[in-house]
């Protein structure tokens, strides 16, 4: 079976183009089912992560004409810029690149993304400049007072990423949990959508290429190219789309026990042009591969499949504020990542725009104020067989999920326009 993407936006203008997610294939796939390029047209996929090569591109004024010759410091809400790349000597006006990972000065959790989440949110953002000069000045902006905001991605929407144990007998403070991560190999994080991530959906790069037009935090942008890093095996995308039209909650920061990190979203249809880029969808969890590796060494040690993170689980955590008996040290509230647990006229709060579904919470809270099952990581190595509990998710399926029936909908309504790749990505 062969068709062309212009075969499939013809349908979708008939309004006879069938359009499922992802996870609607995978279902069917479960039960039995056979799905064949009768079936489907387009395929709908999504992921919601940490993704630390993210940086926003901006430019405004901050002060009247000839008010200053250049800046050479720049810091929004403490977070630092980089100035450049043109001066716009003596216009007032601000070049700046930020680094999503970048930490502010202010305030130890305070990253890049927990900035660019505030700034999509309309929040008042303190500029702080040091010019050439040395002068200095403080002002306020919000992103409806930016022309221009984007979003870049350097490293996203990973094929498929991995889980991690600590092999070494100390603890280790690293991006991969929001605590230190207990030593002997106690418990593991991973990171990863499994079955509904685009790059599994069309591991051959056969349809994304550049210019595909995706949603990245929601707001229309289009692939650039492959990212850093990227292999045949592990492919991953660039990127870009302006903030002015993004959700903030499809983004934000996310505190880890080595800094705060940047959480992007990402929605790609995927056209059924041919055999091999329907066999890739229909893959399930358990077809997907899961690296397990020792986050000490960052060296894969074994493997298993998505089917350990994402089945007979729990998406999003259940919140039994009753059970709360008030703890001199409320541990949850002290170590999520997205500071979505916090206590209100004394009574304990679950902010669910803020939270990423990761479950920590539920693993240390005592008294069971949150609750959720994370399953187990199951592997090898030398010969034996090890059940690794999961404490920490660093995806959130959840809102992945809501994210591949939004672009569903889009292309259904007519809101979403499917595009035909200017150049593939691989020869």
């Amino acid at each position: 079976m062969e068709r062309s993407t212009e075969d499939i936006q013809k349908k979708i203008a008939e309004k006879t183009a069938i359009v499922m997610t992802s996870q609607e294939v995978c279902e069917l796939i479960e039960k039995g089912e056979e799905v064949t390029a009768k079936d489907v047209d387009i395929v709908t996929t999504a992921t919601r992560a940490i993704m630390s090569g993210t940086y926003a591109l901006l430019s405004f004024p901050v002060n009247s004409a000839h008010s200053f010759k250049r800046a050479s410091k720049v810091f929004l809400n403490g977070v630092p810029a980089h100035v450049g790349p043109c001066p716009n000597e003596s216009l007032g006006m601000l070049d700046l690149m930020v680094f999503g990972t970048a930490h502010s000065c202010l305030e130890h959790d305070y990253g890049g993304g927990h900035l660019f989440r505030d700034m999509v949110d309309r929040k008042i953002i303190d500029i702080s400049v040091i010019t050439d000069e040395e002068d200095s000045f403080q002002t306020t902006v919000t992103l409806d007072k930016i022309p221009y905001a984007k979003i870049h991605a350097t490293r996203h929407s990973f094929r498929n990423y991995a889980a991690f144990v600590n092999c070494s007998g100390k603890p280790v403070s690293t991006i991969f949990h929001a605590t230190e991560f207990e030593p002997d190999m106690k418990t593991a994080t991973f990171s990863g959508c499994g079955q509904i991530n685009p790059l599994k959906n069309d591991p051959g790069l056969t349809t994304i290429g550049v210019g595909t037009r995706v949603l990245m935090n929601g707001a229309e942008g289009f692939v650039l190219g492959e990212g850093t890093r990227s292999s045949p095996e592990r492919p991953n995308l660039t990127g870009f789309a302006d903030m002015h039209t993004m959700d903030p909650q499809l983004m934000g920061g996310f505190t880890t026990s080595a800094g705060p990190e940047c959480i992007v979203s990402w929605a790609i249809p995927i056209p059924v042009v041919n055999d091999s880029v329907l066999d890739a969808i229909i893959k399930t969890d358990h077809q997907v591969p899961m690296p397990v590796m020792d986050v000490d060494r960052r060296t894969t040690i074994s493997g298993t499949t998505y089917a350990d993170g994402w089945h007979n689980v729990d998406l999003s955590v259940e919140f039994r504020p009753a059970s709360c008996i008030r703890c001199d040290v409320c541990r949850a509230a002290d170590n999520c990542p997205m500071e979505a647990i916090y206590f209100k006229n004394e009574r304990i709060v679950l902010d669910r725009h803020l939270c990423f579904n990761c479950g920590l919470c539920s693993t240390i809270c005592p008294e069971g104020v949150f609750r959720a099952e994370l399953g187990s990581i199951r592997f090898e190595t030398e010969g034996r067989t090890n059940e690794v509990p999961i404490v920490l998710r660093q995806s959130d399926r959840k809102r992945a999920l809501e994210l591949e029936e939004k672009l569903k909908g889009m292309i259904l309504d007519g809101t979403f326009r499917l595009s035909r790749m200017v150049e593939k990505l691989r020869p």
